[in-house]
């Protein structure tokens, strides 16, 4: 009696034993929710960027790419007036529009225009904006007065600048008064020898804003234990400025005078509205050499040419900045190895 008794209790004791430990796994539950969501939240992380992309990628290759592409395929055909109605199937030609635009039309001539006066106008409103920005660095009464009113040329659209420059320049507007009531002799300055001059100071009044307020964003990160340290040395002001403010200017100066030369070199609004069309020879830009052949001799595929050209130019400048920048960044002391 008491054998069967102890089977029957071992018996039991092993078929209990599994249904405590089911017991004791559905206790304790399924597994951390941490980790299965960890690795799942993980794997979406990586993948979701990509996803976030695709709107702003698909925008940009209808925008730029497209666009790009269609002006490289009508820089190969003999486009104009003529075959401009059914253009896909217009005579294939190659690199004549280059050829063209590089030995027989004025692009070499307007690409030396677009430069020299871009460069004139940085060289001014660099040392201008810089001047302005230390002026309006430290606090003083009508500050604020005093910014907004350098601000004003930035503001305005180029447009309204343009016209409005325009109508001072006329032959009985108020530049000539004003230059004939001290004795200097005028003359024409929107059709003839001045021209070119005419647009360097009407560019150099328009941009120097916008220097000015990047040297003042530099002016702000200049530490005021630096200029604390400066000033207990005895630094004179020359020294400060060069030792001190200057080094702290340099990216920002840097880029203000790429994004300056990429504007002036590609700005249309500026010279077609104050010297219209035909321009002078002496201020026919590049974006005004390409809207004459365009929409005046209609040759569209020479102008596709040229406004390649001319995106190539752009480009140079900008492939060696950010190559500077690139090796600033890997040069640096917290550069990763």
């Amino acid at each position: 009696m008491s054998t069967d008794a102890s089977n029957e209790v071992r018996v039991a004791a092993d078929s209990a034993a599994p249904r405590t430990s089911r017991t004791a796994s559905s206790v304790a539950g399924p597994p951390p929710a941490g980790e299965s969501k960890g690795r799942r939240k993980g794997l979406s992380e990586r993948n979701r960027p990509l996803w976030m992309l695709i709107p702003g990628g698909a925008l940009m290759f209808i925008i730029i790419v497209v666009p790009l592409v269609l002006g490289i395929y009508m820089s190969t055909l003999n486009l104009d007036q003529y075959t401009l109605r059914r253009w896909i199937s217009s005579p294939f030609i190659g690199v004549e529009n280059f050829v063209e635009a590089l030995t027989s039309s004025p692009l070499l001539h307007a690409t030396w225009l677009s430069v020299s006066y871009s460069l004139l106008a940085m060289v001014v409103t660099l040392p201008l904006g810089i001047a302005a920005a230390v002026a309006t660095q430290n606090a003083f009464r009508g500050r604020a007065v005093v910014r907004s009113i350098f601000l004003i040329p930035y503001v305005l659209p180029s447009f309204v600048v343009a016209t409005i420059w325009r109508t001072m320049f006329q032959p009985d507007g108020i530049v000539d008064k004003a230059l004939g009531t001290v004795g200097i002799e005028t003359g024409l300055w929107l059709n003839g020898p001045q021209t070119f001059w005419t647009l360097v100071l009407v560019q150099i009044w328009a941009s120097w804003p916008f220097i000015y307020l990047l040297a003042l964003s530099g002016l702000q990160s200049v530490d005021h234990e630096v200029h604390e340290a400066s000033a207990l040395d005895g630094a004179l002001w020359w020294n400060k400025l060069r030792f001190v403010i200057f080094p702290y200017l340099k990216g920002p100066l840097a880029l203000a005078f790429l994004i300056g030369m990429l504007h002036h070199i590609n700005n249309f609004t500026l010279p077609f509205v104050l010297f219209g069309v035909p321009a002078p020879a002496d201020v026919e830009v590049l974006p005004i050499l390409t809207y004459v052949t365009s929409f005046q001799s209609f040759r569209f595929g020479l102008s596709a040419a040229m406004a390649f050209v001319s995106l190539v130019l752009i480009a140079i400048p900008l492939f060696v900045y950010l190559r500077a920048v690139k090796l600033d960044d890997a040069e640096s002391p917290g550069a990763k190895k």
